[in-house]
């Protein structure tokens, strides 16, 4: 059986999509060879899901972690993910002590080589203030409750910096693949605004 129910209508924001496709095609403004190799930059070559990969390799190699932390940038670049938003790309660890949450408070600085797009809340003017002046109130909205003994660090995106937190590794997932532990990995927990929860 096929996965996609082709009775079911489709989502609004792919409708949207397919009608932007067909007027930009009909204009000649962009042909299907453009807009396939788009495509695929973003399904396979940025993303969230390369992001993950490199948090669940930090989880499972811990030398490949240390590197990680000394020098994100290299590092991510060694394993074949880089780009020009990665290629100052410092990582942060969250630990039983200290939280960190990233913002870009004068644009949306954004790793997008390992993120992929931005999320639109990231880019907001009421996100960008309130990581700084209220990040436990921000993280809370999140679902993220800290302890009150537990450091939030807010690190501010630039131009010339990127950042990616490191998450914590969840409890129950000793034997797991790195394929599997990325599964478990949120962009969110990447910006600092999630956590990620153990396996089903």
């Amino acid at each position: 059986m096929s996965e996609h129910d082709h009775s079911a209508p489709l989502p609004d924001v792919e409708l949207r999509v397919r009608a932007l496709e067909a007027v930009l095609k009909e204009k000649g403004l962009v042909d299907e060879a453009t807009l396939d190799t788009v495509i695929d930059h973003y399904e396979n070559k940025v993303g969230p899901h390369i992001g993950a990969q490199v948090v669940a390799r930090a989880w499972t190699d811990p030398d490949f972690k240390a590197r990680l932390l000394a020098d994100g940038s290299a590092t991510i670049a060694e394993i074949g993910h880089a780009g020009l938003e990665g290629t100052h790309m410092a990582v942060k660890e969250n630990t039983a002590q200290v939280h960190n949450l990233v913002v870009c408070t004068l644009c949306s600085c954004y790793p997008w080589s390992t993120l992929g797009l931005p999320p639109t809340w990231y880019k907001s003017a009421p996100y960008r203030a309130r990581a700084v002046r209220d990040p436990r109130g921000l993280l809370e909205d999140f679902g993220v409750k800290l302890d009150d003994d537990v450091e939030v660090r807010v690190w501010d995106s630039t131009a010339e910096q990127r950042y990616l937190v490191l998450p914590a590794r969840p409890d129950g997932t000793d034997g797991m693949s790195v394929d599997e532990l990325s599964e478990l990995v949120t962009r969110d927990a990447m910006i600092g605004t999630g956590i990620v929860a153990p396996p089903a």
